[in-house]
């Protein structure tokens, strides 16, 4: 089955990162490590809301990173109700993404959504527009 959803960020809330971990100082890098948390509304074909823990990394200078993200989904998809879970990677370059990987977490559905699974990817179009696209499959 396919799947196509406009999704927004209602809430961007950063979290500081450790000055250190297991007593040894963070590394410094070209591209920066943080960590947020957000809630994301979805409209079409998979509407309700996620809340998304995101960690990445960017270089200022070039425009260049990468970022994994790991979300709690609470909606309907395809006339069914429950949670999932979705874990998502990519590498930019500006507006360019590649490197990509989106997938419903195995074993992760709850309620009608049970025995969910599939792939997908996030589209942006020019005008900032986000959107997630799913093919999947319920037991």
């Amino acid at each position: 089955m396919h799947a196509s959803s406009t999704f927004t960020v209602s809430d961007w809330t950063p979290a500081a990162p450790p000055d250190a971990v297991g007593g040894q100082p963070l590394p410094a890098t070209a591209a920066p490590v943080g960590l947020a948390h957000m809630v994301k509304t979805f409209t079409g074909d998979l509407t309700g809301r996620a809340v998304t823990w995101f960690l990445g990394c960017r270089n200022e200078q070039t425009g260049e990173g990468s970022y994994a993200a790991m979300e709690v989904v609470d909606g309907v998809l395809g006339g069914r109700r429950g949670t999932f879970n979705i874990v998502h990677a990519a590498s930019t370059h500006g507006s360019d993404r590649y490197d990509e990987h989106l997938a419903i977490v195995p074993g992760s559905g709850t309620d009608e959504l049970a025995g969910l699974t599939g792939s997908g990817r996030v589209v942006i179009d020019d005008d900032g527009t986000h959107h997630l696209v799913l093919e999947y499959a319920l037991d």
